[in-house]
């Protein structure tokens, strides 16, 4: 089980969507992708990939994990292994381009 740090960029984003009441049943998508993640960031149905068009804070391998899937505008959670062990750094939470 890894313990999730979250970016205040990242918090600022959950932070819109939680705030958003047509947004629930995406909050509720995200908060659960979250929990998967936590769990195991191979979980089937995150279809975690690696996203080479970025790079961590320190260089690292970024991810990007899918908190929806068929739908228009879904949400992605991009995020890192690290600092620690054990430890993920969730770096964004955002609408699919």
């Amino acid at each position: 089980m890894f313990t999730l740090y979250i970016t205040d960029q990242a918090k600022q984003q959950l932070n819109t969507l939680k705030s958003d009441r047509g947004l629930n049943k995406r909050y509720k998508a995200v908060k659960k992708a979250l929990y998967l993640l936590a769990e195991n960031p191979r979980h089937k149905s995150l279809q975690t990939h690696e996203f080479t068009s970025l790079k961590g804070p320190k260089g690292e391998k970024v991810f990007e994990a899918y908190a929806e899937q068929a739908t228009a505008s879904a949400y992605r959670i991009f995020w890192c292994y690290g600092p620690d062990k054990d430890q993920i750094t969730i770096l964004a939470v955002t609408k699919h381009p």
